[in-house]
This record gives structure tokens, C-alpha cells and sequence, in this order.
């Protein structure tokens, strides 16, 4: 494994400051960013969605459970499947009822959804010992509406609003193989409700789910790294991506 090349204390301060700058400009083009985002239009969801929840059916409006802002998480789990996928559930091993508490101080909700019957959601959420709302689209167009479960058979293939030939063109052909469909990807879609009027506003896939996440951005300050192949510099991963959350980004950006 390669390490570091070693320093000086002053040689490492320097080196720490010339990055630390780079960081700051960081830092203010995120906030920049982030207010690009909320000045993006919103769209309002005019299509009666109905899920399945622990206590029955709920419309997506019955999802804010009461409060202004919706933040659906995309659970990869295909209704022929008897566990959920093994990256999002990574992902929401990290979904404390602390986050949630403070989301809901922000009078924000969290709630998950996948295309599963709900009685295999409620089975798989109890033996992961999750406490999170999830709610099943199965039988609705939910996930097909919202790009994360690709069928050209219901509606075109699109995926992190780029087409099918232009994922072809950029090596990706399996996201749009009609041999492999229904293909099931991960995203995260976010809503604001006026009144009982609710608007999609934001939606991110691939590795723009990173951002909801804990442990990658903790990782990206260590000297390892992530532990995943493409990473640079190249050397530093211990048997490819690590166990706990399997290596998305190598396949998606």
C-alpha cells in the first residue's frame, strides 16, 4: 500500500495552507451553489401518486406527515428481490433518529421509498433495525416518474437527466439494456408543499447522493481515502472498495 511521502512540520504546513486556500474557495463555490439550487423553479405534482405504508395506503402528500418539506430517498429494492440493495442500505445504516429529530426541527420529513411490496420492506427494515419511515411505490408509476427504475417497456430510459444513447456514448449501455430492465438506480427527490399543493423541486442521482451521506465525506478527509479503486493516488485501497458500502462510483457518476 502507498503511503504519504513523509515531511517536515513546516514542510506540511505549508503544504496544508496552499490546500487550505483551495478548500476556502471550495467552501464559498458550494454556497454559491447551494443558492443556485434554491432559486431553481418548481414544478407542481399534479399525477395522485398512492403508497403503501405500515399503516396502509398514503398519498405523497400524507408523506410530509405535516410539515412543509419532503425529502424522498430512492431505496433500490425490485419487488422480485428478498433484501434491498446492499449500497443504499449502507447509505441508511447511517440514518439515526438524531437526523431525523433535526430534520423535523427544520420542519423537513425523511422518508424512503422502494418499488417492493411492503410487506418485504417491513421485513428487511426489521432485520436491519431501522426506525425510518419506508413506503412501497409497488404498483404505481412513482419510480418510473422520478428515473430511478428504468423500463423503456413503461416510459423512455433516462438517468441522471442524461438519455439512453447518452449513456451509451459514455460506456454506460447497461443502464438502458432491455435484456437487463427493469434496472433499478438510486436518487434522491425533494418536495415542497403550499398548503395541499406540493412541487418537486430537486432531484440527484449517482454520486449526488454522496452529499446525504456520512461516511464518504468523512473518509475523503483521511489519508486512505474512500479505499475504492479509481481513487487517486492509486494504491491506497486494501482490496477494493470496503465492505461496508459497495462501490457505486466507479459505475455512475
Amino acid at each position: 500500500m502507498s503511503l504519504p511521502p513523509i515531511a517536515t512540520r513546516e514542510e506540511w504546513l505549508a503544504a496544508r495552507k496552499a490546500l487550505l486556500a483551495k478548500e476556502k474557495q471550495l467552501t464559498r463555490q458550494r454556497d454559491a451553489l447551494n443558492t443556485e439550487r434554491r432559486m431553481l423553479p418548481m414544478v407542481e405534482i399534479d399525477k395522485d401518486y398512492v403508497f403503501e405504508g405500515p399503516a396502509g395506503r398514503a398519498t405523497l402528500l400524507d408523506l410530509f406527515d405535516g410539515r412543509r418539506q419532503l425529502i424522498v430517498g430512492h431505496f433500490m429494492f425490485d419487488p422480485s428481490w428478498d433484501d434491498g440493495c446492499a449500497s443504499c442500505s449502507a447509505g441508511c445504516d447511517e440514518v439515526s433518529n438524531g437526523l431525523l429529530e433535526h430534520l423535523h426541527a427544520r420542519d423537513t420529513t425523511l422518508v424512503f421509498v422502494s418499488r417492493a411490496p411492503i410487506a418485504k420492506i417491513e421485513d428487511y427494515k426489521a432485520r436491519k433495525g431501522w426506525s425510518f419511515p419506508w413506503y412501497s411505490s409497488h404498483g404505481s408509476e412513482f419510480n418510473y416518474d422520478f428515473h430511478v427504475t428504468l423500463d423503456e417497456r413503461v416510459a423512455p430510459v433516462q438517468y441522471n437527466y442524461r438519455s439512453a444513447d447518452e449513456h451509451a456514448q459514455r460506456g454506460q449501455a447497461w443502464i438502458a439494456d432491455p435484456e437487463q430492465q427493469p434496472v433499478e438506480m438510486p436518487g434522491t427527490s425533494f418536495f415542497l408543499r403550499d398548503g395541499d399543493r406540493v412541487f418537486h423541486t430537486y432531484s440527484s442521482y449517482a454520486r449526488g447522493a454522496e452529499q446525504t451521506g456520512g461516511s464518504y465525506y468523512f473518509l475523503d478527509l483521511t489519508a486512505l481515502g474512500r479505499q475504492e479503486e479509481w481513487e487517486e493516488p492509486k494504491g491506497r485501497a486494501a482490496g477494493g472498495a470496503h465492505a461496508g458500502r459497495p462501490d457505486f462510483a466507479a459505475r455512475s457518476d
